[in-house]
C-alpha cells in the first residue's frame, strides 16, 4: 500500500466512534477494539455508524456542502465583490471555483467525503463478516451506512465529476492510490449496492431514531434520485456536458448497470438512461405504495418543526440531517434569515440568498413564496424590510427557534436540515412518467397533489391548479412545469444546482435569470423602455412593465416578526406619488430599480469631466457659471441666463453589478456563454502532490475565468444640462 496518498484515511475503529452525531445519541468510542467485537453487538455497532453521521457535524458539510457551495444558480445565488477571490468562496458562487486548486478548504470537503465513504464501507464490512451481520438491526445499520455512502457519491460526482470508487472497505495491502473512475460507474455501484440492502431496512416509524436516522423511506427515495443523476447529464473528461449512453459502452460494461425487482415482482436491469428513469418511477411508486403518506397542509410545517427541534415519522420529511446544538450545523446561521446587530437569539453570516427574480416568478397565490424567500431580516430584535438584492431563505429564522440559542449564539444552532421530502417523490414520479410516457395521467396527478397544497387557498385554486395542469399536454411543456415546480417548492433547500446539473439547464436557467433581470431594469426606466433603439434590442421588457421598481411599507412599532411589516404593494408598481406616500409614513425599498446601473457623467467641447455634478453660480450680471470637474481637473463654462450650456449629461445605462457578478466565471457578466457552465471544483494542488494518479486535465477547470465580469452595457443616453 502507498502510504503518500493522504487524502483518504483508513479509519480506526476508535475514530468510527467518536461521538454522536444524532439529537438522541450519547456513545463511548468502542478505542482498542478488535472488529469482532465492535461487530458482535448492535451497541457498539451503532457506534461505529455513529462516525459515519458525525462527520456531517463538521464544517466541510456544514458550512460548505450543505448549502454555501450549493449556488449560484436561477434560485439560491449569493451577491459577491468586484474584486475576484481566489482560494475564498467567492469563487466558487460566481462559478470561478475551479481556480481554488490552492484552497484547503476544497481539500477538506475531499476529504471528509472520502473519510465518511471509508467508515461506511468498514461498517459494511464489519457487519458482513458478523455471526449476528443477518438481525434486522444489523441489516438495518448497514442500509444507513450503504444510504450514508451512496449520499456522499453524491455529493462528491457534483462537486469533483469523476473521482476515485472504493466499492469496499480498504485493507492493508491494498492499493488505495486510485484514479478516477467515472461518475456514472460510482452512481451504478452506490444504486445496486442500495437496491440490495433497502429491503432489510427499517420504515423510519419504526426505526430506532426515525428521520433522523437513514431509514427505508429515504433509502428507496435516495434510489430514485440517484437513478434520475445515473440517467441525466454530468462534465466529462472532455470539458462537455453528456448522458452516459453518449459516450459509455452502457449495453456491454456491467458496471454501468443495476438489477433490481420492481413491485410486481420482474426483474429488469437498467442500463441506458430511459431505463434508468424507469428505475427512478419504480423505486417512486414502490415508496408511494408500501408507504403513503400526505403532504403536510402547511407548506411551512416541516420547517416549523425543523425551528421547533420536533420530529414526526412516516410524514413529510423522509430523513433529515440531526443537528446538534453548539457542534455543527448552520441551519440558521448561513442558512435562512438574517440576524444582525444584537439580538436575543445571536447572530448569523446569512450566506445563501435568494435572486430577485426567484421571487418574482411565483404565481400571485402561492404561499410558497413568502416561505421560500424572506423579504426582511432582524437587525437588533427589530424586522427590517430587505432590497432585491438583499433576500435570503424564509424557510428558517433563529429569531424564531423554539430554544433560547442566547444573544452570543452563532454557529451550531441545533436546527435540523431535510435531506429529502415526500413531494421530491411525487415530483420525481412524475417527471420519471413524463420522460417515459408524456404526461400521462399518472403524472399529472403527481403534480397536482404538489400545487394543490402550494394554491391551497387561492381564489383562483382552479386556474392556479386544475387548468394549470390539464393543459401541458406535450412533454416539453410539462417538463418544462417540473422544472419550475422544482424550483417554488424546493427554493432555498439547496437541491437546484444539482438538478441544473442533471438536466444540462445551468447555462440556460441563468441566462434566462441574467435577461429577465436586465429586461425587468429597463421597464423600470421612463428613458429606457421608450427608446425606441432599445426596445429593439430587448423587445421582451414591455412584458416587465407592471413589475415594481420599488416596495413601499410600513412596520408596526418595533416588533421582530415578518407580519409586522405592512406592504402596500408586493410585485407590482404602486400607481402612486411618491412624495404623498413618504408623507404619510410609507417607507420603500428598491426593487426592479436595482436591475439596472445608471453612470452619469458631464460632457463639454467633447471631453469627460467625471460624475461630480456641476456647481453652478449665478452672477452679479445675471449669467451663469458652471464648474465641472473635480480638482485638478476642472473647467468653467460661463452662459447667458436663459442660453444654452453647451454642457451634455450622458447617461450610460448597463447591467446591475449584483447580476454581472453572479454567473461571471460562465459569461464574464454578458448574457450568453458557451453554454457549458464550470461548475466542478478542482482536485487541490496538496491532494494531487500526494498521488501518481489524479489530475485535473479536462472537465472545464483549468481554463476557469478568474475575470471580475464586465457590465452588459444598454444604451447611453445623452442631454443638455441645465
Amino acid at each position: 500500500m502507498k502510504i503518500k496518498n493522504l487524502y483518504i484515511a483508513i479509519a480506526t475503529l476508535g475514530a468510527m466512534g467518536l461521538t454522536a452525531c444524532n439529537d438522541y445519541l450519547d456513545v463511548e468510542s468502542p478505542s482498542q477494539m478488535d472488529t469482532k467485537m465492535v461487530y458482535s453487538s448492535t451497541e457498539f455497532a451503532t457506534n461505529a455508524i455513529n462516525g459515519v453521521y458525525v462527520l456531517f457535524g463538521e464544517d466541510p458539510y456544514t458550512s460548505r456542502m450543505c448549502g454555501v457551495w450549493m449556488q449560484n444558480t436561477d434560485v439560491e445565488a449569493m451577491s459577491v465583490q468586484e474584486a475576484v477571490a481566489t482560494n475564498h468562496r467567492q469563487a466558487v458562487w460566481p462559478l470561478q471555483g475551479p481556480g481554488n486548486v490552492g484552497w484547503s478548504d476544497v481539500k477538506k470537503v475531499w476529504d471528509n467525503n472520502l473519510q465518511a465513504i471509508e467508515r461506511a464501507n468498514q461498517v459494511r464490512a464489519g457487519i458482513d463478516a458478523s455471526s449476528i451481520g443477518n438481525t434486522d438491526e444489523m441489516q438495518q445499520i448497514k442500509g444507513e451506512a450503504t444510504c450514508l455512502k451512496a449520499y456522499r457519491y453524491y455529493l462528491m460526482c457534483n462537486f469533483f465529476g469523476d473521482v476515485p470508487y472504493y466499492d469496499e472497505a480498504a485493507k492493508w495491502g491494498d492499493e488505495i492510490d486510485k484514479p478516477r473512475t467515472d461518475k456514472n460507474v460510482a452512481y451504478s455501484r452506490v444504486l445496486q449496492q442500495l437496491v440490495d440492502i433497502e429491503p432489510n431496512m427499517k420504515w423510519s416509524d419504526v426505526n430506532t431514531g426515525g428521520i433522523e436516522r437513514m431509514n427505508r423511506d429515504f433509502a428507496i427515495g435516495l434510489i430514485a434520485r440517484i437513478a434520475l443523476f445515473r440517467a441525466g447529464y454530468g462534465m466529462t473528461k472532455d470539458g462537455t456536458m453528456k448522458r452516459a449512453d453518449e459516450y459509455l459502452d452502457v449495453n456491454g460494461n456491467a458496471d454501468l448497470a443495476v438489477t433490481y425487482k420492481d413491485m410486481s415482482g420482474n426483474e429488469k436491469t437498467a442500463r441506458t438512461y430511459t431505463e434508468y428513469y424507469q428505475m427512478a418511477k419504480d423505486y417512486c411508486q414502490k415508496l408511494i405504495q408500501l408507504k403513503p403518506r400526505d403532504l403536510y397542509a402547511n407548506f411551512e410545517q416541516a420547517f416549523i418543526n425543523e425551528m421547533n427541534y420536533t420530529t414526526e415519522n412516516n410524514a413529510e420529511v423522509l430523513y433529515e440531517v440531526a443537528f446538534v446544538q453548539n457542534y455543527g450545523g448552520d441551519i440558521g446561521w448561513s442558512f435562512g434569515v438574517p440576524n444582525t446587530g444584537s439580538n436575543a437569539n445571536g447572530n448569523t453570516t446569512a450566506q445563501v440568498a435568494i435572486t430577485p427574480t426567484f421571487y418574482m416568478s411565483f404565481a400571485d397565490n402561492d404561499i410558497r413564496r413568502d416561505i421560500d424567500v424572506a423579504k426582511y431580516s432582524h437587525e437588533n430584535d427589530t424586522v427590517k424590510a430587505a432590497a432585491s438584492t438583499g433576500l435570503h431563505i424564509g424557510k428558517w429564522d433563529r429569531a424564531r427557534a423554539a430554544k433560547e440559542l442566547g444573544p452570543s449564539s452563532s454557529k451550531g444552532t441545533g436546527i435540523n436540515y431535510p435531506l429529502m421530502r415526500y413531494s421530491d417523490v411525487l415530483l420525481m414520479l412524475a417527471e420519471a412518467e413524463n420522460e417515459l410516457n408524456g404526461p400521462t395521467a399518472l403524472a399529472k396527478e403527481q403534480l397536482l397533489k404538489v400545487r394543490a397544497r402550494a394554491f391551497a387557498n387561492s381564489p383562483t385554486y382552479a386556474e392556479d391548479v386544475t387548468n394549470y395542469v390539464a393543459k401541458l399536454n406535450s412533454k416539453e411543456d410539462f417538463f418544462n412545469a417540473i422544472v419550475n415546480e422544482r424550483a417554488w417548492e424546493f427554493g432555498g433547500e439547496a437541491i437546484r444546482k444539482f438538478d441544473l446539473i442533471r438536466w444540462n439547464l445551468y447555462a440556460k436557467k441563468i441566462e434566462e435569470a441574467m435577461r429577465t433581470a436586465l429586461c425587468w431594469g429597463i421597464a423600470t426606466n421612463e428613458d429606457l423602455i421608450n427608446d425606441p433603439a432599445v426596445l429593439a434590442k430587448y423587445p421582451d421588457a414591455v412584458n416587465y412593465i407592471n413589475w415594481a421598481d420599488r416596495l413601499y411599507y410600513v412596520k408596526s412599532g418595533k416588533n421582530n416578526l415578518k407580519s409586522d411589516i405592512k406592504w402596500y404593494n408586493e410585485k407590482y408598481k404602486a400607481d402612486v406619488d411618491d412624495a404623498t406616500m413618504t408623507s404619510e409614513g410609507w417607507q420603500r425599498v428598491n426593487w426592479g430599480s436595482n436591475m439596472i446601473k445608471r453612470t452619469r457623467t458631464y460632457v463639454y467641447n467633447g471631453k469627460d469631466y467625471g460624475t461630480t455634478t456641476p456647481v453652478k453660480a449665478v452672477n452679479s450680471d445675471g449669467s451663469v457659471t458652471y464648474t465641472l470637474g473635480a480638482a485638478p481637473n476642472t473647467t468653467t463654462v460661463t452662459v447667458q441666463a436663459g442660453e444654452p450650456t453647451g454642457i451634455t449629461r450622458k447617461d450610460v445605462y448597463a447591467a446591475s453589478d449584483y447580476f454581472t457578478r453572479l454567473y461571471r466565471g460562465y459569461s464574464n457578466g454578458a448574457l450568453t456563454g458557451n453554454g457549458i457552465v464550470p461548475y466542478l471544483l478542482p482536485i487541490t494542488t496538496e491532494t494531487l502532490s500526494a498521488s501518481d494518479v489524479l489530475d485535473n486535465e479536462g472537465y472545464h477547470i483549468l481554463d476557469a475565468n478568474m475575470e471580475k465580469g464586465v457590465n452588459v452595457e444598454v444604451a447611453t443616453i445623452e442631454k443638455e444640462y441645465k
